[in-house]
């Protein structure tokens, strides 16, 4: 088992305050949630007031701080991290593996993958082999980055169709991640995805945000492939209730076909 690593930090009032400031939220705000005094909450983010751990956690939890960043409060604050983080080749890590490909598995001939915070591949179904054909090979060596892979221009991009508009959709996906949490590598990542040249079939500028088109209830991915047109739409899945801080950033990705044409596809191409 691996534990966060920990470098230089700000003061755990500091840091309280800034998560408070990210989910806009007030002194009173927060103090009701989380009841606890205004002028207590006041004490602790000025540093005149030392939290107590229990403190730590509670206002950790209603500001929804993710467990990486738990520890980091938690040592702030002259206390020990509580969230380890464990390796997924640990023994103990073998029934959450099994039940990740389980899952991978069984949405077979469809898409699916794991990926951590950073949208690194962790493990991938059969199908989602599809999404990496023709990707230069730079692309393709661990870690593989699932959206760098998606939107490089000698990746996936070649080959959809509606670049600009999946693109701003997954950029702006990121900048959400990056607002929540404050990750710089997050924020390195949003930074080199925006700035990726969009070459696609419509030739359209990049908009900085996703905007409706009316006529669609998600943004679809559609790309093509050996000249055929294939569309699809995914859904996110996490882990229940985490404690270790891999598991609380796993994500399972599942794709599924928008239209007939592309389960059909799916269902040749595996041999079904």
């Amino acid at each position: 088992m691996t534990t966060t690593s920990f470098g230089d930090v700000r003061p755990v009032g500091e840091q309280l305050r800034a998560w408070r400031q990210r989910r806009r939220l007030s002194q009173l705000e927060l103090a009701l949630e989380a009841d606890v005094s205004t002028r207590h909450l006041s004490f602790v983010e000025t540093g005149r007031s030392v939290p107590s751990r229990e403190m730590v956690l509670r206002l950790c939890e209603h500001l929804d701080v993710p467990l990486r960043d738990r520890n980091l409060l938690l040592v702030s604050a002259g206390y020990a991290p509580v969230y380890a983080e464990t390796s997924m080749e640990e023994p103990r890590m073998d029934s959450v593996r099994a039940a990740l490909r389980q899952l991978l598995t069984g949405h077979e001939p469809h898409p699916a993958i794991v990926v951590d915070r950073y949208w690194n591949l962790i493990d991938a179904n059969a199908a989602a082999g599809l999404f990496m054909e023709g990707a230069a090979p730079e692309l393709l060596e661990p870690p593989v980055n699932a959206l760098r892979l998606s939107m490089h221009p000698s990746g996936l991009a070649r080959h959809i169709v509606n670049l600009a508009e999946w693109r701003a959709h997954m950029v702006d996906r990121v900048r959400r991640h990056v607002a929540l949490t404050a990750d710089e590598s997050l924020a390195q990542l949003y930074r080199e995805l925006r700035d990726f040249p969009v070459a696609s079939d419509e030739d359209a500028p990049t908009p900085l945000f996703p905007k409706p088109t009316g006529n669609e209830v998600m943004v679809p991915l559609r790309v093509r492939m050996n000249g055929r047109e294939l569309s699809f739409f995914s859904m996110i899945a996490t882990f229940g209730s985490p404690v270790d801080i891999t598991l609380a950033e796993l994500a399972i990705e599942s794709f599924y076909p928008a239209d007939e044409e592309t389960a059909a596809f799916l269902r040749e191409r595996a041999g079904w």
